[in-house]
């Protein structure tokens, strides 16, 4: 899929392209926090602009702990309001502001986003208006513009990325969301937490990236029978996620160049290796297949 941004900055003879970086922040799926990986969240960063997808538990020490500087944060994307996608949407705004951020952010996602980022900043208006008063800082309510988005297509275009978004199959939360990014030196997309589905094989046609959640079917009936809600969270998962052999297939039909898998499920179960879910998505995928570590660049 070609795009009219990459081609216009390619015809600047005149400046080398900033080169896209992506890194895993976390690669866990569910919200119950793991010992060895952090909840979803992904930072591609172009130039010092810093574009955040998905806020799982930690992801500021995340993006501090990988070398990203927290005042570089220019945009947030939220695939959908799962609170391991969601938990440090807020959090994560108010220490970039801590930390130093002055220049706009924009954040965008499904509703209610608008009402979140009021009442995150509604809770901490204590620690806002003392720092402002105490710290000389600038308001950090105004930096924050939030738009909603209840449909697929282009979600935002700044100049040095352009990002679209398609609707994806997550019951029973709708609308929930896949993005892609298109800078002048690769494309990127990240499924959010899905069936499979067309839509994304759309989204994805061509790209070099795809960063696709994963389950392991074999490992999910061990990992869930220790909980309380052992059916019904079953049957959510089964219905609402993809499997990784089922990954590979939709891979395969996007044309993507590399796989990665994340938001793993099941993350912690020591009998489930990382090979296993590289196994499952080569079965249908020829191409270059990677399993997500926290804080691994790619």
């Amino acid at each position: 899929m070609a795009w009219p941004l990459a081609r216009v900055l390619a015809s600047n003879s005149t400046a080398q392209p900033a080169r896209t970086r992506l890194i895993l922040l976390g690669t866990s799926g569910g919200p119950r926090p793991k010992i060895d990986r952090g909840a979803t969240s992904q930072a591609i960063i172009v130039g010092d602009a810093v574009y955040v997808v998905d806020c799982g538990d930690g992801v500021a020490r995340q993006l501090v702990t990988a070398g990203i500087a927290l005042a570089n944060l220019r945009q947030v994307f939220i695939t959908h309001h799962h609170s391991d996608h969601n938990a440090d949407y807020g959090n994560l705004l108010l220490l970039a502001w801590a930390s130093g951020l002055r220049t706009n952010v924009r954040t965008f996602g499904p509703p209610p986003l608008t009402t979140m980022t009021r009442l995150f900043f509604e809770l901490n208006a204590y620690d806002i208006e003392t720092r402002i008063a105490d710290e000389d800082r600038i308001p950090l309510v105004p930096l924050v513009d939030a738009t909603e988005i209840e449909t697929g297509g282009l979600v935002v275009d700044d100049g040095t990325v352009r990002v679209t978004a398609a609707l994806v199959d997550h019951p029973p939360v709708t609308p929930a969301l896949a993005y892609r990014f298109d800078t002048a030196d690769r494309s990127i997309v990240i499924s959010g937490d899905t069936a499979y589905s067309d839509r994304l094989v759309q989204l994805a046609k061509g790209a070099d990236v795809l960063v696709h959640e994963a389950l392991y079917v074999p490992g999910i009936e061990r990992t869930v029978a220790k909980a309380p809600n052992a059916t019904r969270l079953l049957e959510h998962i089964v219905a609402s996620h993809t499997a990784a052999a089922d990954v590979g297939k939709l891979a395969t039909a996007a044309g993507v160049k590399t796989l990665v898998l994340s938001h793993l499920v099941p993350a912690d179960d020591p009998l489930v290796p990382e090979e296993a879910f590289r196994r499952e998505a080569a079965k249908h995928y020829a191409g270059e297949i990677i399993v997500g570590r926290d804080l691994m660049e790619i």
